[in-house]
């Protein structure tokens, strides 16, 4: 199993929808994601069909519109979305679960090969789809604020006061290690 730019891409754009969603920005530009992820708009928007038409985002059209998430967040799993964009997770046809095909091997039960793809597929698959877009959006979260980083997103242009006043708690945990200098002119501690 070999991740494709696009399973990259595909993934990276889910978590940063999952991290805006827990600041308090559930919808998100695509210009905005392909802005921070340094990606060409045309093709993150075709990685957003896929993922549309696969149920985990959804859209809204207009000057407000964009991209939001379509399941919560511990109902997608990343092997499954691996899988919808770059296909199985085995290593070779022979051993996949979802894409069985029969191997050139003569005798396929004793393959040593196969039974060493087996181990590779089901260690890959365990992980892959123990972890949720919940597990990754959360350890990611954790490891700005160790940081003391601001996470992407808060410098939109709502002013972040205003997020701290619906979002309370979810932003409590950041702290901008800036001094007294502020987040776009805004922030000056408010994330503390």
């Amino acid at each position: 199993m070999k991740l494709s730019k696009r399973g990259e891409y595909a993934l990276r754009a889910l978590i940063d929808l999952g991290i805006a969603s827990e600041l308090g920005w559930p919808m998100l530009q695509v210009s905005e994601l392909a802005t921070k992820e340094k990606l060409p708009s045309k093709f993150l928007e075709q990685i957003f069909a896929q993922l549309k038409s696969a149920g985990y985002v959804k859209s809204r059209r207009g000057k407000f519109g964009g991209y939001s998430l379509a399941r919560p967040m511990n109902r997608i799993k990343f092997g499954a979305v691996i899988r919808l964009i770059d296909g199985p997770l085995a290593p070779i046809r022979c051993v996949s679960q979802t894409s069985y095909a029969r191997c050139s091997c003569p005798d396929e039960v004793h393959c040593g090969l196969r039974m060493l793809m087996f181990d590779v597929r089901n260690a890959i698959s365990t992980v892959l789809d123990r972890f949720t877009l919940a597990d990754i959006v959360k350890i990611t979260l954790r490891k700005y604020g160790r940081d003391k980083v601001a996470p992407p997103f808060l410098d939109r242009s709502i002013p972040l006061t205003s997020i701290l006043s619906k979002e309370g708690e979810a932003l409590k945990q950041f702290s901008v290690s800036r001094g007294s200098q502020s987040h776009n002119g805004r922030a000056k501690g408010a994330a503390k």
